[in-house]
């Protein structure tokens, strides 16, 4: 028993806590951010990702990875938060975790196996491209201002820069973050960042914006309460919607944050367990006050980047962010914005596959395509799911073509002249059939044909259509056809769907 705890939780103590440290200093602005971007109160987001982190780091199956209040659920929110305001979004979580648990039971994440390496790499590559853009509204502000232009006024677009300290301390914070660790790894350099940009901003009072300004902070503890929404159908009609997109992106952003950690710490982890474990977390969190969540790559990064690899890491992650809300208030708040920009910039370059771009030339065009495809709609979007279903079509499109040209057919002609085999090799299916179709010659005057199958496949019901209609082709223009080599899989898809051999073969054909 001892032992297994040490193992879970106790293996990496040092690591966990300076991790879980960093951690929560950047939870901080992003949970506030995403509860503003939601349209509820910054202790909603707070709750959340305390709950949600502490929560999954002891009942999740990816140790290591942050879980808490994200963007990408965020957006999801909006529109049911501003009809039908806050209870019905804990309503709304609650359910959503009902369904992870749900379907986490059912072995969701095996649909993971469909999403490409392409996809996946476009998928972080967005997700550090919108971490990066999410931090430019801290360095400077687009607006349009009218210009006179003889009699004509026109809006030009103006930016404001913010103050000359706020870039020196981002500078300066992006030299602490990758500068110190060449000469120490003791504390994680970007700790270190925020420490020392803090103190410097108090010392010299520099009038900069910091996480004290970006909303009030929670002063009490997160306590149980119900929804306050009537249980009927009819709010179950209203949160729905939101419920299945919050469950559906929820747990995609989940899996492929674990699949991400296992490449960084080359380790495996329990997808069905982490499932399962968003689910209860999610349920948890509607009943505390707190608003939907998922797992967090960029915070991932951080604490991977930092030495956090247990579930200790998560758990101080989320109780550090709690306490330091509601009893260090006073001293979070005086943080500055601009050493988390630092932090988080150092993320984005973190996250982005670089790789991915050098590799460019010597990667398949169908595989680039997929991942440009990926990264340029979730960009354009800010929608994780649509992005992601995207690349998953394009690559099962491309896919298909590509099998569908692996199939080929060679003929003989026996000495008589009266015998013509056909040697199929190859996958039949729906994206090969009509060539499979073209590969014969109906016209030659034979009186027997001989089709081998033995190196060939039939798939589905539009593969067995093609072979009805060349066996009943040739039998139209008079010749005996002879069907050899068929495996078992595809005799048992011919015996159940094929019509050839059948009675009014032509009217059953015609009929499909």
């Amino acid at each position: 028993m001892l032992q297994s705890l040490k193992n879970t939780w106790f293996f990496n103590v040092r690591g966990d806590l300076l991790a879980g440290i960093v951690v929560a200093l950047a939870l901080i602005p992003e949970a506030i951010a995403f509860s503003v971007l939601a349209g509820v109160p910054p202790k909603v987001g707070l709750y959340a990702s305390f709950c949600i982190a502490v929560i999954t780091a002891i009942i999740g199956g990816r140790p290591g990875m942050i879980s808490a209040a994200t963007g990408a659920m965020a957006l999801l929110m909006v529109n049911l938060v501003d009809q039908h305001g806050l209870q019905y979004l804990l309503a709304a979580t609650i359910l959503t975790g009902v369904f992870q648990l749900i379907l986490g039971q059912l072995g969701i994440h095996r649909v993971m196996r469909f999403v490409s390496r392409s996809v996946m790499t476009g998928f972080v590559n967005a997700l550090a491209i919108l971490i990066f853009m999410a931090q430019l509204k801290e360095l400077g502000t687009l607006s349009w201002q009218p210009m006179q232009v003889g009699d004509t006024s026109i809006n030009i677009p103006v930016i404001e820069f913010m103050h000359w300290a706020v870039y020196a301390m981002v500078i300066a914070g992006l030299g602490i973050i990758y500068i110190l660790p060449l000469f120490t790894r003791i504390v994680p350099s970007p700790l270190v960042c925020i420490l020392v940009m803090t103190a410097i901003a108090m010392y010299f009072g520099l009038e900069i914006r910091n996480v004290g300004d970006t909303g009030a902070l929670p002063d009490s503890l997160p306590y149980f309460l119900f929804p306050d929404v009537p249980l009927n159908l009819e709010t179950l009609m209203i949160i729905l919607p939101t419920v299945l997109s919050l469950t559906v992106v929820g747990l995609l952003e989940s899996l492929m944050t674990a699949n991400i950690v296992d490449d960084l710490t080359d380790t495996e982890s329990d997808k069905q367990r982490e499932s399962k474990g968003q689910g209860v977390a999610n349920i948890v969190t509607g009943f505390f006050g707190g608003m939907a969540g998922c797992a967090m790559i960029g915070q991932s990064v951080i604490n991977v980047q930092s030495g956090g690899r247990g579930r200790l890491s998560c758990l101080v992650a989320g109780v550090v962010l709690l306490m330091m809300v509601v009893f260090l208030g006073e001293w979070v708040s005086q943080i500055p914005m601009a050493a988390l920009v630092a932090v988080m910039v150092m993320v984005s370059i973190g996250t982005f596959s670089w790789s991915s771009l050098t590799n460019l030339h010597a990667h398949p065009m169908s595989s680039n395509i997929v991942m440009i495809a990926t990264v340029t709609i979730v960009v354009l979007t800010h929608n994780l799911a649509i992005g992601v279903l995207a690349g998953v079509l394009l690559s099962t499109l491309f896919f298909a073509n590509k099998v569908g040209r692996l199939m080929y057919i060679n003929s003989t002609l026996d000495e008589s002249g009266q015998v013509r085999e056909y040697r199929v090799i190859g996958q039949v299916f729906f994206s090969s059939a009509e060539e499979f179709v073209a590969a014969f010659d109906f016209r030659e005057a034979v009186s027997r044909v001989v089709i081998d199958l033995h190196s060939a496949h039939f798939w589905d019901i539009t593969a067995i259509s093609a072979l009805d209609k060349v066996v009943i082709k040739f039998r139209r223009e008079g010749a005996e056809v002879e069907i050899v080599g068929l495996n078992e899989a595809s005799a048992t898809l011919v015996d159940k769907f094929g019509v050839h051999d059948k009675p009014d073969a032509l009217k059953r054909l015609s009929a499909h």
